[in-house]
């Protein structure tokens, strides 16, 4: 037998997983997503083209995936966990070499069909990679410094490649993605401290290696006022977007402030001021409630689940999630500045959205295998 995974418990059959599925979860991805396809018809004035029918279609080739990967032995993704963030690794050097370039930056590789961003892919891939090797590493052994060297590199080299890009946003959600699994994995509290001491002054002096468009962002941030016809705003307009709304909003296609083309971005990164100028207040505590499910369901998950690759799986993946959702809720709330983080199944676009429903995928995944045993010698037996 290849590789040390002691499998007691007689597999599942297909049936069995197909019938394990949460049909909660489903339907609560289904209509954060259905939230999305209606913001994106309605910033179109009313028409499916050019962002919805495309978003419609993205999903359910998603959603395909999702259900293939929740079905999967979770044993399979243990095994594939290193090529797959290698994989990922190879796309981000391809993207650096011969990327799609916009908007100032080169993130994406053309498919044809649509533009694919490596750096979405990776912050899943690195959750695979570091709940591996976490996983086969004993609990007294994750104290130790040389421990350490491992899982810094898995995070280090993504953030590296994803700054060249340059995309400064992305590359601090995989370092605060990566590191909540270097602390759900059992590193001491007191390396995470020293190390956060160790990078105050560093914080400092890296705000003269960021581009100037990034120093305006955050110069923005603390006074939009200063710039409210450039740099500010996107975020004065969308403090007036969410403002007005209301506690039940506008109305459906009823959005002054994305109808009338006033508010940036409207179908990307602040697709929620259209959900609270047309809906309201109530319309946003809808969709943060289906957030919340989602989320509750993936930390349920994490305590149920038998093997630490799952319950890191789990931890991670939801990390990475609720971060796409706050720091984007926060952006347009004027709480953050102005990052290219989209909101989680709702914003147009294929990578996160693919991104994102695999990730749902190795939740359920992990779910469906809860009882299943993994050794720390590998993936099989």
């Amino acid at each position: 037998m290849a590789m040390g995974l002691q499998g007691r418990r007689r597999s599942k059959s297909l049936l069995q997983k197909i019938l394990e599925l949460n049909p909660v979860i489903i339907v609560t991805v289904i209509m954060i997503a259905g939230v999305g396809f209606a913001l994106l018809y309605s910033v179109a004035g009313g028409s499916v083209d050019p962002w919805a029918k495309k978003q419609v279609i993205r999903f359910v080739i998603g959603m395909v995936g999702m259900v293939v990967i929740a079905l999967v032995d979770i044993r399979v993704w243990m095994f594939l966990a290193y090529p797959l963030y290698f994989l990922s690794l190879i796309m981000l050097i391809i993207v650096s070499v011969m990327g799609h370039t916009g908007m100032g930056a080169t993130r994406w590789i053309n498919l044809g069909f649509m533009n694919f961003q490596p750096s979405e892919l990776v912050k899943i891939t690195l959750v695979l990679a570091l709940a591996r090797y976490f996983h086969c590493l004993a609990k007294e052994e994750t104290g130790k410094y040389s421990r350490l060297i491992m899982p810094l590199l898995l995070i280090g080299a993504p953030v590296i490649l994803v700054l060249l890009q340059p995309d400064l946003g992305t590359a601090l959600l995989i370092i605060i993605g990566g590191l909540s699994i270097l602390f759900c994995g059992g590193v001491r509290v007191w390396i995470f401290v020293v190390g956060l001491l160790a990078m105050i002054p560093t914080a400092f002096g890296a705000w003269k290696f960021m581009k100037p468009y990034q120093q305006n962002r955050v110069l923005t941030f603390l006074n939009p006022e200063r710039d409210p016809l450039g740099a500010g705003y996107h975020s004065i307009q969308a403090k007036i977007a969410v403002g007005s709304g209301g506690l039940y909003g506008k109305g459906f296609i009823q959005g002054s402030q994305s109808q009338l083309n006033f508010l940036p971005e409207k179908h990307t990164d602040f697709i929620f001021t259209v959900l609270a100028e047309e809906f309201g207040l109530m319309g946003g505590l809808g969709l943060l409630g289906l957030y919340i499910i989602l989320l509750a369901y993936a930390l349920f998950t994490s305590m149920t689940v038998r093997s630490q690759f799952g319950r890191l799986l789990c931890l991670g993946v939801s990390v990475t999630f609720f971060l796409y959702m706050f720091i984007n809720m926060a952006m347009n709330l004027g709480m953050l500045p102005v990052v290219g983080v989209p909101l989680p199944l709702v914003s147009y676009g294929g990578s996160a959205m693919l991104t994102l429903l695999v990730g749902i995928g190795f939740i359920l995944c992990a779910a469906i295998h809860r009882d299943t045993t993994i050794s720390r010698g590998g993936a099989f037996a």
